[in-house]
């Protein structure tokens, strides 16, 4: 699994937003339908929810990478 360390510069990013900057998905479409079918975890728990708010300390599972928010 390849570790990615994500420096928030701000008070938060959603989940989706993240995975779109950080070129893990083609699309937002792609990305919404990741998050709805369950392949994002958030804290160890499987997400549902396309805009949820990333703050620093979350860490995110999603294909093979964990993202670390910092």
């Amino acid at each position: 699994m390849e570790l990615i360390n994500f420096v928030l510069t701000t008070e938060y990013i959603e989940l989706i937003k993240l995975l779109k900057l950080l070129n893990l998905v083609e699309s937002g479409a792609d990305a919404k339908n990741c998050v709805e079918k369950g392949l994002v975890t958030y804290n160890n728990l499987q997400e549902f929810r396309k805009r949820k708010k990333l703050r620093t300390g979350d860490t995110i599972t999603f294909k093979n990478y964990k993202i670390s928010i910092t």
